[in-house]
């Protein structure tokens, strides 16, 4: 396997031994900077607090803009930071990301008067967002060179990660919130901290493995990987093959499927199962647990049942999923049905970085996957507004129920649909060579 001259300054010299020893100190590295940047999907937390009139008092789309653009700064940053961390390494492209981002939060904790929604949003959502994916990158891309025999896995345990940092942080969040609910922005000081030190101690010991490096008794796929013979895609490359659009287009509507229930969880149990507020918000909470589970489940099941094969298992569930949960008024069966639309949701997320490792190598992992990021910010973006625009009225009367089976239904239809693709989605050109020459 290659790697460029400029990350050798982030590559582990080779002093003999077993080099696969120190690789789990990685992973436990990747998982706390991974646990302080996922705490990003804990601002409905904040979003609640903004919107009461005898705090902030937002309206709902004011409250929403700093998540929104934090979202899509996401594939900016991972970009560029793959783009950088496969030419420099992975350790000082993690840092600068996990400091920018922290420095976004804590600036967002001067937010402190609904005046000020503009550097709530420049701190949580510009300068916040490019950081998480300029870090969010590098741990994933840096696995995938120290496990080929785990790549499932290994990813799955990375995203994993971001997937639990909002479980974690949304109830320390809520606690430090209550300690000044007047102004539930200076909550964001202290987990800025909290996420600066996780973040800087994860990233300290990320670094490249060595030249050569090598697994013992684990058996490349191919000829061409075990030599470093070329198989490997650049990133110029691997745009120009079908294969990096089919797989964007499968992130993307995975995304979509999932994003789409996520952005109307709590109303959906309200009026769909009958759910109180205070039950409903529980369920939103427990939710999420599947959704980080998900990246690791189905990362892991995918080193079993093929990469394809466990797309074509996910989307035929969601899209199953989201067209019985309309219909389903009892309480449990809407539980059981959102859960495994949250799994799959996170699957997808933890399975692509090893299908791309996959279909076009791991030395340029960083640039490839991080393009193919473009797949979470447009299904962030098209997931909820095809849901919400697709919600109706239901029954007449003087309160208004909305009415999820037109929103659900079709997303479902076309999650369903996007099945084909992973049956037309095959090894491009010269690793179905490598492939088929061993």
């Amino acid at each position: 396997m290659s790697h460029s001259a400029g990350a050798s300054t982030d590559t582990s010299a080779s002093t003999g031994g077993d080099p696969t020893r120190r690789r789990w100190l990685l992973v436990g590295g990747a998982l706390l900077l991974q646990f302080s940047i996922g705490a990003v999907y804990a601002w409905s937390v904040f979003s609640a607090e903004l919107t009461d009139p005898a705090q902030f008092g937002l309206n709902k789309v004011e409250a929403a803009l700093p998540f929104e653009v934090a979202i899509g700064m996401i594939f900016i940053g991972a970009y560029l930071g793959g783009r950088i961390q496969d030419r420099r390494g992975p350790r000082m492209v993690a840092l600068v990301g996990g400091v920018v981002y922290s420095l976004g939060v804590l600036l967002a904790g001067l937010a402190d008067t609904p005046g000020k929604l503009w550097l709530l949003v420049l701190g949580y959502g510009v300068i916040s967002g490019f950081g998480l994916g300029f870090a969010y990158i590098v741990p994933i891309a840096m696995l995938l060179k120290w496990f080929p025999d785990k790549r499932g896995l290994i990813t799955g345990l990375a995203v994993g990660g971001f997937g639990f940092g909002a479980v974690l942080t949304a109830p320390l969040a809520q606690w430090l919130i209550e300690r000044n609910p007047d102004v539930p922005t200076r909550a964001f000081i202290p987990l800025g901290v909290a996420y600066l030190v996780m973040s800087v101690l994860g990233a300290s010991v990320f670094r490249n493995p060595p030249t050569g490096y090598t697994v013992p008794g684990f058996e490349p796929a191919t000829k061409a990987e075990a030599s470093g013979a070329g198989a490997d895609y650049t990133q110029g490359e691997a745009l120009r093959t079908p294969q990096w659009y089919l797989l964007t287009a499968i992130l993307t509507l995975n995304v979509v499927a999932g994003i789409s229930l996520i952005s109307q969880a709590k109303s959906s149990a309200q009026n769909i199962a009958g759910y109180n507020v205070a039950l409903a918000a529980t369920a939103v909470g427990v939710l999420a647990i599947f959704n980080g589970a998900g990246r690791i489940v189905w990362a892991a099941a995918s080193d079993r049942i093929g990469r394809m094969p466990a797309f074509a298992v996910m989307l035929g569930l969601s899209g199953g999923g989201l067209l019985l949960l309309p219909h389903a008024s009892n309480p449990v069966l809407f539980f059981v049905l959102a859960a495994i639309v949250y799994l799959c949701y996170g699957g997808g997320f933890g399975t692509m970085p090893a299908t791309a490792g996959d279909y076009f190598g791991v030395s340029n992992a960083g640039a490839i996957y991080g393009l193919m990021l473009v797949g979470w910010s447009l299904g962030g973006v098209v997931g909820p507004l095809l849901a919400s625009a697709l919600i109706t009225d239901g029954a007449p009367g003087t309160v208004y129920v909305p009415d999820f089976t037109t929103a659900y239904t079709t997303i479902g239809v076309i999650t369903l649909a996007a099945v084909a693709l992973t049956l037309v989605t095959k090894l491009p050109g010269r690793r179905a060579e490598a492939t088929s020459s061993t």
